[in-house]
């Protein structure tokens, strides 16, 4: 049977969409785990959901950068130290830049904080999720990544440089990222097929976040005249992928406005799926074991 209070991990809830996620799953009684990027932030967000959870449930924010691999494994093992249940991880922290960032581990910022960081951490807290499902129904334990329609302007990974650590194109590397998210859902939800833990995607929208304010100015300005959707209506499908009946009878799908959704062909191709998450163990080595 469902072990109460349930547990959510979120990252990227210091703000956005995941900060309104937070909140929203605080005030019905959920148990909140949370990593934000920045120090004042992550305080400040953390004293947000306190202030609007159900009375008694117990909110904690963590402070890490998941575009450094050593952190998203320590990440998750202070995860770990906090509860003995994890019953939906949301991994929906991401980001663009305006230029190339090469981390001190050697890895490209927006890949390695979109993708990688979320590679590791899943990977590390598998076995909490495993013990929860074994005790909970089938599909009441779910990981939800946060995907983006962007990744549909890409025509795939280059496997020679996939980090594209030459010619480097902020946005091009976004929509890179975002479509590993899509093809690592699709990896995940295989592998986990059998263990009563569902796997998707989602694509929020657009939303009207901080986000813009790190992309090139033409980016900016592409989405300003596109228009842009609040907070609110952007969490609403990451809201409901964790608490509605509905997303527990499929698997690695790819959701938007609460339906699921075509992806790109690249993102639908099994083979890339399997290639990205070899690739992505060999770039998450040291950070795996």
């Amino acid at each position: 049977m469902d072990r109460y209070p349930r547990v959510a991990v979120i990252t990227g809830a210091s703000s956005g969409i995941g900060l309104f996620t937070a909140k929203a799953l605080a005030a019905q009684g959920w148990r909140i785990i949370g990593q934000g990027r920045h120090p004042e932030r992550t305080t400040a967000a953390e004293a947000e959901i306190r202030a609007v959870a159900r009375p008694g449930v117990s909110v904690d924010l963590i402070q890490a950068d998941l575009s450094l691999l050593g952190q998203a494994a320590r990440l998750a093992d202070q995860i770990a130290a906090r509860t003995d249940q994890i019953d939906v991880l949301l991994n929906n922290a991401g980001g663009a830049s305006d230029a190339q960032v090469i981390t001190v581990e050697g890895n490209e910022a927006t890949f390695a904080g979109n993708h990688l960081g979320h590679f590791v951490l899943t990977n590390r807290l598998l076995p909490l999720l495993t013990k929860t499902a074994a005790n909970a129904a089938p599909g009441a334990t779910r990981i939800i990544n946060t995907s983006s329609s962007a990744h549909e302007a890409t025509p795939g990974l280059n496997w020679d440089d996939l980090q594209m650590f030459e010619g480097f194109v902020p946005m091009v590397a976004y929509c890179n990222a975002k479509l590993a998210n899509v093809l690592f859902t699709r990896a995940l939800a295989k592998r986990l097929s059998h263990s009563g833990i569902v796997v998707h995607a989602v694509h929020p929208g657009a939303v009207d976040t901080n986000f813009i304010s790190y992309v090139d100015p033409a980016t900016q300005a592409f989405l300003r005249e596109h228009g842009m959707i609040s907070v609110e209506e952007g969490a609403d499908t990451l809201i409901w992928l964790a608490v509605a009946d509905e997303p527990a009878r499929s698997s690695g799908q790819y959701w938007h406005e609460r339906k699921t959704v075509p992806t790109s062909a690249f993102a639908s191709d099994a083979e890339a799926a399997e290639r990205l998450w070899r690739e992505s163990e060999k770039l998450a080595s040291a950070a795996m074991t």
